[in-house]
C-alpha cells in the first residue's frame, strides 16, 4: 500500500512549533493594531487575472511559480502566491476607498502558494503576515511601514537586522532606466541564462534578480538606478532616508535591489538576517511602494505601500537564536478525579475554571492511578493539580496542589476561582494579567 504523506514543499505544524507560530503571529497582529491597521481576510482562491495583471507577466511568480488550474466551470483560478494583488481586488470590489478614510490601513495573515524549490525556511505552501497602506502618496507612509516592520522584528528579540533599501523611481525614472539596461545587456544577453533572455524582452529590470553565478559579474556591472532618477523621485527617496535616520532605524542602500514583483515603484526594501547558528536566511521580510497597482486592477489611481514577512522563516530564525524557549504550552490546572463516578463533578469544576476564571484546564477521564495522573500533569506543564475524591465531592470542594512548591489546600468550589487568582498573583505575578 502506498505510504500516505504530505505533499512535497508543505509541512505539518504541531506541538511547540505551532505554539511558536501562534506567539509570533499574535505579536505581529497586536503591533499592527497599535499602528491603527485593521485585519482583512481575502480568499485563498482568486481569478488568475488578478495576479497576471497585478503582479506582472514578467515576474517569476507569474511565469513559473503560480498554482493555476481550471475549475469544473472552466474558470482559470489561482491559489494566491502573494496577498497584495488580492487585497487590491478586495478594496476595489468592496469600494473600501470610498467608504473609509484614507489611507486604508490593512493587515493580513494566511497561507500562500508558490511552486519553487523548497529550502531553508521556504516551502511551497507557507504563511505570510503583512500590511498595506493605501491611498496616500507621502514618503512618510513608506517610513511608517518600514518602522512598523522593524518594530515587529525588534519586539521578537532580533538584533542587528539588516535593512536593505533602494528606490525604483517614478514611471519616467523606470522607463529611462529600462532603456539603459536594455542597451547594456544587449551586448551580453546571448551568453546569459534562459530566464535572463526572457526577462530581457519582458522587463530588463528583472535581470537584476538573476541568481545564476555565471551571470552575476555582468549584472553587477550594470548601470544603477540612481543615475536615472527624476528630481521628484530623488527628493522622495532622500526624505525617506532622512526620516529613517531621524528615527534611528539602521539601513544600507542597495542599488541592485529591485524586488521580484512588477508593481513596485519608488521605495523598495528587504529585511535580511543571519541567525546565531550562522544560517543566512536572506530576506525574511520585504516590501515597497506601488503607484498604479489599484488602477491596473480596475480601481481608482491610488498609491500604496506594504510589506510581508514569511512566518516560517521568522520562526526558524527565532529558533536558531534560542528565542522560543518560553513557548511550550502550559496548563493552569490538571483535574484528577480519583474514581470514574467523579467524572461529571470533575467536568463541572473544569467548566467553572474555564468559563468564570479563563483558566486553561484539562481533565483526566482515564481510569489510572494517582501517580500516573501526576506524571501527566507534569508532561502537560500544569502549574496546579486539582484532586477530587469522594469526600471532596460530598463537601463540594477540591484539593488544590501547587506542583512547584508541592503545597496543597482544600478549597470550596465557590471559592476556587478567587483562590487561583490569589495564588497566581503571589506565585506568577507576570501572568496575572493574562
Amino acid at each position: 500500500m502506498e505510504e500516505i504523506k504530505n505533499v512535497k514543499g508543505t509541512h505539518d505544524v504541531f506541538g511547540d512549533e505551532n505554539n511558536a507560530y501562534e506567539k509570533v503571529e499574535s505579536l505581529m497582529k497586536s503591533i499592527a493594531e497599535i499602528y491603527a491597521y485593521k485585519g482583512v481576510r481575502p480568499p485563498v482562491l482568486e481569478y488568475n487575472s488578478v495576479f497576471v495583471r497585478g503582479v506582472g507577466e514578467s515576474s517569476d511568480v507569474v511565469r513559473k511559480e503560480m498554482y493555476t488550474f481550471a475549475d469544473k466551470g472552466g474558470r482559470d483560478l489561482t491559489l494566491r502566491p502573494e496577498f497584495t494583488a488580492g487585497i487590491m481586488r478586495l478594496a476595489i470590489q468592496n469600494k473600501l476607498y470610498a467608504t473609509n478614510e484614507l489611507p486604508l490601513k490593512l493587515y493580513y495573515l494566511g497561507p500562500v502558494f508558490r511552486y519553487e524549490r523548497p529550502q531553508l525556511g521556504r516551502y511551497r505552501q507557507f504563511n505570510q503576515f503583512g500590511v498595506e497602506s493605501i491611498g496616500h502618496n507621502s514618503p512618510m507612509n513608506d517610513v511608517e511601514v518600514i518602522v512598523l516592520a522593524y518594530t515587529i522584528l525588534s519586539s521578537l528579540g532580533l538584533e542587528n537586522v539588516k535593512i536593505k533599501i533602494n528606490t525604483l523611481g517614478d514611471e519616467a525614472s523606470r522607463n529611462a532606466y529600462r532603456t539603459a539596461l536594455k542597451e547594456y545587456f544587449a551586448k551580453y544577453i546571448g551568453n546569459m541564462c534562459v530566464d535572463c533572455k526572457s526577462r530581457f524582452e519582458l522587463n530588463p529590470l528583472r535581470i537584476l534578480d538573476c541568481k545564476v553565478p555565471e551571470d552575476r559579474p555582468v549584472i553587477d556591472g550594470a548601470p544603477k538606478i540612481g543615475a536615472y532618477l527624476s528630481k521628484e523621485s530623488k527628493e522622495r527617496f532622500d526624505a525617506v532616508l532622512e526620516a529613517l535616520e531621524s528615527l534611528q532605524i539602521p539601513y544600507e542602500i542597495d542599488q541592485g535591489l529591485v524586488r521580484g514583483l512588477d508593481y513596485y515603484s519608488e521605495t523598495v526594501f528587504e529585511f535580511h538576517y543571519k541567525s546565531a547558528k550562522g544560517n543566512d536566511y536572506g530576506a525574511i521580510g520585504a516590501g515597497g511602494h506601488y503607484g498604479s497597482l489599484m488602477k491596473e486592477l480596475g480601481g481608482p489611481d491610488l498609491p500604496g505601500v506594504g510589506f510581508s514577512f514569511g512566518i516560517e522563516r521568522v520562526v526558524s530564525v527565532l529558533s536558531d537564536n534560542n528565542l522560543l524557549n518560553d513557548i511550550a504550552y502550559e496548563l493552569d490546572a490538571y483535574i484528577m478525579p480519583l474514581d470514574k463516578s467523579l467524572d461529571l463533578y470533575a467536568q463541572e469544576v473544569a467548566v467553572i475554571l474555564r468559563n468564570s476564571g479563563g483558566y486553561k484546564v484539562d481533565v483526566c477521564f482515564d481510569n489510572v492511578k494517582l501517580g500516573n495522573m501526576f506524571k501527566r500533569a507534569t508532561n502537560k506543564n500544569a502549574k496546579y493539580a486539582i484532586i477530587i475524591g469522594e469526600d471532596e465531592a460530598k463537601a463540594e470542594s477540591v484539593v488544590l496542589k501547587d506542583l512547584a512548591s508541592q503545597e496543597q489546600i482544600t478549597v470550596k468550589i465557590e471559592d476556587l476561582v478567587d483562590k487561583l487568582d490569589e495564588l497566581y498573583e503571589t506565585s506568577y505575578p507576570e501572568e496575572e494579567d493574562k
